[in-house]
């Protein structure tokens, strides 16, 4: 099933394995509607997409977590980007890593309402387009930490976990409809999530990847398009992927140097 010329939306879609998705989506041929928040990133990602094949781009600076933002950047499409066939809700992130009963109230709230709520306000707005129009697929970007909860993590596992929740609720509810939803669960992938998780801390941040040879955003994106393109009677509801050097989000082999 080819996704040449569909209209794909992606959220988070300035870096990491939003843009690795968006890059995918173009080397296939696809209409690109990209959203994050830094605009001069996205902007950057758009051009690269379109020298990569995408057939046009349209770009949102879009933060997820504004309710009211969401459903205006939605109902203010062009005539000709409304008709949403792909949603990758990949916009994400996890703050801080520390024990619960220390952790920053801030950080929680900024991952809620990122990790869980942003993805409900696009869903919200785009999901009952594609059931009207009879098409559509969803895919929600999970993790193994939605499976595994591991210490000092717990409020960024709960986003996770919910959002399996979240996942499975929506492939219900769409049941009798054309609408399939798809849940990418990675485990360990080498991107900038633990700079921002670490807030700019570049050697704490690289220890988290040490002696592993991690996913890439690329193995996710090609995932996630490869579960987007199968026959229209398949559903994939579910990807767990990790490295080799992976089992879950508490198991690693990692090499010695």
């Amino acid at each position: 099933m080819s996704v040449k010329g569909k209209i794909v939306f992606i959220t988070g879609a300035s870096a990491g394995i939003g843009a690795a998705t968006a890059l995918a989506f173009a080397a296939e041929g696809a209409r690109l509607l990209l959203a994050a928040r830094r605009a001069g990133k996205l902007s950057e990602i758009a051009s690269a997409a379109l020298a990569r094949g995408a057939e046009a781009v349209h770009s949102i600076d879009l933060d997820v977590r504004d309710r009211r933002a969401v459903q205006k950047a939605i109902d203010e499409l062009p005539e000709e980007w409304s008709a949403i066939e792909v949603l990758v809700n990949n916009a994400g992130l996890s703050r801080g890593l520390e024990k619960l009963y220390v952790g920053k109230i801030e950080d929680w709230e900024e991952m809620i309402d990122t990790n869980v709520k942003g993805l409900l306000y696009v869903t919200r707005a785009v999901v009952p387009g594609m059931v009207v129009r009879g098409h559509g697929h969803v895919v929600n970007l999970g993790s193994t930490a939605g499976d595994l909860t591991y210490p000092n993590g717990a409020v960024y596992c709960a986003t996770k976990a919910a959002e399996r929740a979240l996942n499975d609720g929506l492939r219900q509810d769409v049941l009798g409809t054309p609408v399939r939803v798809t849940s990418v669960d990675p485990g360990m992938v080498e991107t900038d999530f633990s700079l921002v998780r670490f807030r700019g801390d570049s050697e704490r941040a690289s220890k988290v990847y040490k002696g592993v040879k991690a996913l890439t955003p690329e193995d996710v994106a090609e995932v996630i398009v490869w579960a987007t393109s199968r026959p229209a009677h398949v559903n994939i509801a579910r990807v767990l992927l990790t490295p080799v050097q992976q089992a879950n989000s508490l198991l690693f082999s990692r090499e010695e140097s």
